[in-house]
């Protein structure tokens, strides 16, 4: 074969074979394949699009191209779950505690949070002495032990992933549903889950911000995910609007304490409970995801979850007393209160700027290797639809210093839009996949 040759298949509209796109993954990984061939090629992608045939090749080349992660020494279906990422999405803190308490074995390699949006890795790391950082048989004698394990992504998974991202970060290619979905499923495959749940959000504050392209990318990332052998299904889910009331790591975490104690918002909490039912029912433990939100329901009312999460951050070496004295958790030296200018109903809430002016505060990162501050943060005391009036306390920001907290609210109070009546609630869940 030809590098040329399948660029100019490509790039005239044809389908790739599983072989062809193999030869490709291997000679890219191994160095063989020069990036400006690459590049050419991804930007064929880009305009041709793949078939659900040539996404699945790519993604199985692609998790096949470093190490996989063997989880069949753990007995059960094992289910993992990934989000497109969104702007105060803690889920992860909340749903996996929920679901290793029913018996389903949770085996979590989880991203550290870049640009607007927060990772679960970085949120962990806020808790005292945690470590995201540990060897792969200790992680899997973790699960097998007491059924949870949240670690970052090793380095050995996915070669092909990390080099064919940074060039298309480089090469404006980046927007590609078949080149992002091969990206996200490929991760999983690697990771070893029997079956995936896949939150792709969409909306403002979403990295699929247009409901119909997040709709194609969930279709595609399910197609190719059962194609490859796994049980995929996809919730699409809303991002106008920061999840819960916390965007912020330290801040986060707590927020997650009080939803498994059951004091937690309403919104986070509806959707743990619903992701967690789907996982259930995937996992063969309830016949339907309704009576494995059932089940999921009684065990956060019964505490087991919030116990679950004791043992999940004492067994790598966090504080688990984080979970009876919130104030052990970093907590930031200037908090200030940021009020409704005009009264009415909050109609609109830019969440991806508010995304940005919490990693500006240096709650996240724009570089990869940033560091990140646990303790800042905003909390979000009015949501979309609210009313609300001149002087109410809309939001609190937890800065450095006094500076940062009033640039962050002259921000903030940008990112309200108040109208003079009442506005329709989308729901929090859209479609399923």
């Amino acid at each position: 074969m030809r590098v040329y040759d399948l660029i100019w298949k490509k790039r005239e509209g044809g389908e790739l074979t599983q072989a062809e796109i193999a030869f490709l993954m291997k000679g890219f990984v191994s160095g063989q394949i020069p990036d400006y061939q690459m590049s050419a090629l991804c930007m064929a992608i880009f305009f041709q699009g793949m078939s659900f045939d040539e996404c699945a090749a790519l993604t199985v080349a692609m998790a096949e191209s470093g190490g996989t992660v063997d989880l069949s020494p753990i007995p059960g279906i094992k289910v993992d779950k990934h989000s497109t990422g969104g702007v105060g999405d803690k889920t992860s803190l909340v749903l996996l505690p929920l679901v290793a308490a029913a018996g389903i074995p949770v085996a979590k390699m989880s991203g550290r949070g870049l640009g607007h949006t927060g990772g679960t890795i970085d949120k962990l790391e806020a808790i005292p002495g945690f470590k995201t950082n540990i060897p792969r048989q200790e992680f899997l004698a973790q699960v097998s032990k007491i059924g949870i394990a949240l670690v970052g992504q090793t380095g050995d998974l996915v070669p092909a992933d990390k080099k064919l991202y940074a060039l298309r970060d480089l090469t404006a290619t980046v927007e590609s549903i078949p080149l992002i979905a091969s990206s996200i499923v490929s991760k999983k495959l690697a990771a070893g889950a029997d079956a995936v749940l896949l939150d792709v959000k969409y909306g403002d504050g979403a990295f699929m911000r247009d409901y119909d392209q997040a709709l194609r990318l969930a279709t595609t990332m399910v197609e190719i995910g059962n194609r490859a052998g796994r049980r995929f299904k996809a919730i699409l889910t809303g991002m106008n609007q920061p999840l819960g009331i916390a965007v912020g790591n330290s801040l986060e975490v707590q927020e997650a304490i009080e939803t498994l104690q059951g004091t937690g918002p309403s919104d986070l909490t509806e959707l743990c409970l619903a992701f967690g039912g789907y996982m259930l029912w995937l996992a063969g433990q309830a016949a339907s995801p309704e009576e494995g939100e059932a089940i999921v329901t009684r065990i956060l009312k019964s505490g087991a979850g919030l116990a679950k999460l004791g043992q999940l951050i004492h067994s790598q070496g966090g504080d688990p007393k984080v979970i009876d004295d919130p104030a052990l958790l970093p907590v930031a030296p200037v908090v200030h209160s940021v009020v409704a200018e005009a009264e009415g109903w909050i109609a609109q809430i830019s969440c991806r700027e508010i995304g940005l002016v919490t990693m500006k505060l240096g709650a996240g990162r724009e570089q990869l290797h940033d560091p990140i501050k646990p303790d800042v943060g905003i909390k979000f005391y009015s949501k979309l639809g609210d009313c609300v009036k001149p002087g109410d306390r809309i939001a609190e920001v937890y800065a450095g210093t006094r500076e940062e907290a009033l640039i962050a609210a002259a921000e903030l109070r940008k990112c309200y839009r108040i109208a003079d009546k009442p506005i329709h609630k989308e729901p929090l869940i859209k479609t399923v996949i």
